[in-house]
């Protein structure tokens, strides 16, 4: 059985029907391909020539046309990419799940497809090595690899991928082959970056601004740090496009999950979700989040945190770095998040972003594999020896200014000094990893802590003791294993870390320790910078702020004093901790929320909007649609009698104009709908009479509803009624001196005086605490107004309080009314507004009862989540809408009285 392989072009899909019938390679090659439009990048697909075969073609988008048919000819000038880089699925059987618009239906997949997680990192978990003699390149799985390990958390069915780049640079020649041999051997996909283009990108911005920047270290002088540079940041926007060309490769986007991980890749979550609104998208953050003020200071920021947006799930290590990051997207975007059924969520753009809380674990099974070797068992047995009759202080650290080394020794130092008794009976014992990274601050790190080291050493050493063995060189996993299961306390005083696994492995390696024989208790001790991730999850640590010296040293000595039954009680509470939270658990928890996080994916229509690296989708419920002139100009030329409401603000004039007053063409097309008699149209709006008779004056038939429809109107002849006649407004008196003393106390707020109410406002304030003094405010109201005729409101920004009986939709309510008992209900009502309050009026005219038309549209302005089951995109399309129901209108000559004198006794 011959197979023949081909790629389809940029952007298109080629249509299974045809694949289906292709023989041979020069009968192939003669059909004319329907190619169908998609979002989908490059695709391979496999074709059986003698027999059908079936073909898994990953639809990105469910919206397709036929526009053209490909030439043989022009197949040859595809560009290539590696052959087995795409997912393909080959099986004898027949076309199945193919509908007549050449989707593919994901239910009738056969139960041979296996889910699939896709894990995206800056590095493939990977050991390379290139042969001497061959110069090949071999591979082999790096196990102590997090990335490796947490496929342990997913089910034994799961497809696991893997996307990211290699540690070595491979020739261009050699790509294509090494692509094809981790993909078949491996499941990883390689994202090959030219040289120069991964410096700037990872050794540039992630290294030299991102990472600085993300452990609270800004830019203050050049020689403090480096400053932003816009060259580098662009070489992070091209590698992170990189990676999403990648995945969209290999990717089905709308079944498969898609996890990415770290600061290196915080913009691919925009890339991905351009390409497909649909996609299963979670991020973990392994680094602190700053705090809003560090953040902010990022000239990129907004870029970023929209990345971050786009996923369905963001986990944090700690509530610390999620807090941050839930402040930064309230502060400098706007948004609201609260906790819905134990799950943090954000709402963006009718999408909800959840929040996952969860710090990683280690892989047990691995660990204790590397304890049970021989090697490191004689290694221990080496270093009990050496050490012997001695307190052992272990520290595992990074050499990076970030991990508090020189604190450390200072602290040690100290307590050498102050405690003569521990002289010649402690000694700590310092492993140096290398460095991630090089610059002046490793550097001035390193010059640090070799100076403390020689001072200590030479101040209370001897020729058999040195009070700090420091191991400055790579350590293998097993020589570590040896020290940690030795070692009495385990000490991190990082000044500011992510997670820091060092701990967790301590307590393992401890519990499986040779020290004990099979009947011994065992101990730990451990002393923990609060400023680390894993800090929060050690209850039984000591915690430390390694800044103190003095309480560092105090902490040192007391986990070396402690009496061996409160060392076994700590020992055992973190042991239970770290056996049932460990690497697998926390993928197979993140896995599960990313799942539920994505399960309404298809219950809701989707919309990107924005571009660039501002994209975002909405989404938005189904039977939510743009509304068709064509289709309300029918309903309009069909019915008897119409009822028109329009806000104002946002509606008929921008939010963003400043002359708020109506032009000539706005005043035309309402003139020309209120001289229409069958026409009864009414501007409703939360701005003042005085205000809105002065602008619309010049409508003589037009009704006008202000303060939300607490005073009204129905033409220009008529007198402005309130709404409530006799109404008690003595709750105002009591209201105010509260909305006083809190703006008082709320720098920024102000108080809006209205004629039938008052208005907190805290827009300008700062908005966490805006926030809270709301909240506050809300129940100090609720509580002084309970017996008063008056309501109490949260708006965006605001506190409210009103009348009760006050409402647009009251108001709309009302005039519906008014015209079903004067005989003439009407069969067709439109509804146009664009804010919160206008959503009353969407809900009052669906569901009044007075009136029995046809034909109600709602709508509101700009693509959101509302009541309203049409919109339209801004007020331009708004007043085009009006002017083409003006056009089919007939009005009478302007000097017939007005339809309808009402008084408002009657309306209220």
């Amino acid at each position: 059985m011959s197979t023949l392989s081909f790629l389809s072009p940029p952007r298109f899909n080629i249509n299974p029907h045809a694949i289906t019938h292709a023989l041979s390679l020069s009968n192939f090659l003669s059909l004319k391909l329907s190619l169908i439009a998609g979002d989908t990048p490059y695709r391979r697909f496999t074709v059986n020539t003698n027999g059908y075969t079936l073909i898994r073609i990953n639809m990105a988008s469910k919206s397709y046309a036929n526009i053209l048919d490909l030439e043989p000819d022009k197949l040859l000038d595809i560009p290539q990419t590696p052959k087995s880089l795409p997912r393909v699925l080959t099986m004898p059987g027949i076309i199945a799940g193919v509908d007549d618009n050449n989707v593919v239906d994901s239910e009738k997949i056969p139960s041979g497809c296996r889910e699939r997680k896709i894990i995206v990192a800056n590095m493939l978990p990977l050991h390379i090595q290139r042969d001497p003699d061959t110069l090949k390149l071999t591979f082999s799985f790096d196990e102590d690899s997090l990335l490796w390990q947490l496929k342990d958390g997913f089910d034994p069915e799961s497809e696991v991928v893997y996307i990211g780049s290699l540690k070595v640079e491979v020739d261009a020649s050699e790509q294509e082959e090494v692509a094809q041999k981790l993909l078949e051997e491996y499941n990883c996909v390689p994202t090959f970056l030219p040289h120069d283009l991964y410096k700037k990108y990872y050794g540039g911005f992630c290294k030299h601004q991102l990472w600085p920047l993300f452990h609270y270290m800004l830019p203050m002088s050049p020689d403090h740090a480096d400053r932003f540079d816009r060259a580098l940041w662009k070489a992070y926007v091209s590698v992170n496009k990189i990676f999403a060309d990648k995945v969209m490769e290999v990717a089905n986007p709308e079944e498969d999950y898609i996890w990415v991980h770290d600061y290196h890749l915080m913009i691919l979550p925009t890339f991905l979700r351009n390409r497909c609104n649909r996609v299963k998208l979670g991020f973990f953050l392994h680094s602190p989040f700053p705090s809003s003020e560090i953040y902010r200071t990022l000239p990129v920021r907004d870029e970023i945190l929209k990345g971050l947006l786009n996923c369905d799930l963001i986990g944090f290590h700690t509530f610390d770095y999620a807090r941050h990051f839930l402040s930064c997207c309230s502060r400098m975007m706007g948004l609201d998040y609260e906790s819905k059924r134990g799950h943090i969520g954000l709402d963006y753009l009718g999408r909800t972003v959840y929040i996952k809380i969860l710090p990683v674990g280690i892989h047990m099974g691995r660990l204790q594999s590397v304890l049970d070797l021989p090697i490191t068992k004689r290694k221990f047995k080496e270093i009990a020896e050496r050490f012997k009759g001695k307190k052992v202080i272990v520290g595992v650290d990074d050499m990076d200014i970030f991990k508090g080394l020189s604190l450390k020794l200072l602290a040690f130092e100290y307590l050498l000094q102050s405690s003569p008794l521990l002289r010649g009976k402690l000694v700590l014992i310092q492993i140096v990893n290398p460095a991630r990274s090089a610059g002046k601050d490793v550097q001035e790190a390193k010059r640090e802590t070799y100076l403390i080291l020689n001072r200590i050493n030479e101040a209370y050493g001897s020729p058999d003791y040195q009070p700090v063995v420091i191991i400055d060189r790579p350590v293998a996993r097993y020589e570590k294993s040896a020290y940690y299961s030795m070692a009495d306390c385990c000490i991190v005083n990082a000044v500011r870390d992510g997670m820091n696994l060092v701990p967790y492995k301590y307590i393992v390696c401890r519990q499986h320790s040779p020290h004990f024989d099979e009947n011994s208790a065992r101990t730990s001790m451990l002393v923990v910078s609060e400023f680390v991730g894993c800090s929060p999850s050690l209850s039984g640590a000591i915690r430390v702020n390694p800044w103190d010296i003095e309480s560092v040293a105090v902490a040192i000595n007391s986990a070396v004093v402690m009496k061996e039954p409160e060392k076994q009680l700590r020992h055992e509470k973190h042991y239970r901790y770290i056996s049932s939270h460990d690497v697998a658990y926390w993928a197979r928890s993140f896995m599960q929320d990313l799942e539920r996080a994505s399960k309404d994916h298809y219950n809701k229509r989707c919309w990107g909007i924005g571009f660039g690296l501002g994209f975002r989708v909405v989404s938005l419920s189904p039977s939510f649609r743009k509304l068709s002139g064509d289709c309300i100009v029918s309903a309009y030329k069909r019915s008897n009698k119409r009822a028109i409401f329009l806000d104002y603000d946002g509606t008929l004039v921008p939010h963003s104009s400043i002359v708020k007053t109506p032009g000539p063409e706005l005043i035309n097309v309402l003139n020309t709908l209120c001289d229409d008699p069958k026409n009864v149209v009414f501007v409703i709006s939360g701005r003042g009479k005085d205000t809105l008779s002065e602008w619309l004056d010049s409508c003589e038939r037009l009704g006008l509803a202000a303060e939300h429809g607490y005073f009204i109107r129905w033409n220009r002849n008529s007198e402005w009624q309130p709404g409530l006649v006799g109404g008690d407004f003595e709750w105002k008196e009591i209201a105010k001196p509260v909305m006083e003393r809190y703006k008082e106390a709320t720098d920024g707020s102000t108080i809006e005086i209205k004629s039938s109410g008052l208005v907190w406002h805290h827009q300008d304030a700062d908005p966490d605490f805006g926030s809270c003094q709301a909240n506050e405010l809300v129940l100090h109201l609720e509580n002084v107004l309970a017996n008063e005729p008056a309501l109490v409101k949260r708006g965006r920004y605001i506190v409210e309080v009103k009348p009760q009986g006050v409402s647009k939709g009251l108001v709309a309510e009302k005039i519906l009314s008014v015209m079903t008992e004067q005989g003439e209900p009407p069969d067709f009502i439109t509804c146009i507004g664009d804010d919160r309050s206008d959503e009353d009026m969407f809900e009052s005219i669906v569901t009044n009862t007075a009136s029995n038309a046809s034909d109600i549209f709602a709508c509101t302005v700009g693509r959101k989540p509302s009541k309203a089951k049409y919109y339209l995109d801004d007020t331009t399309e708004v007043v085009k809408l009006l002017s083409g129901l003006a056009n089919t209108s007939h009005p009478k000559p302007s000097n017939n009285p007005p339809r309808f004198q009402v008084t408002f006794d009657a309306v209220f």
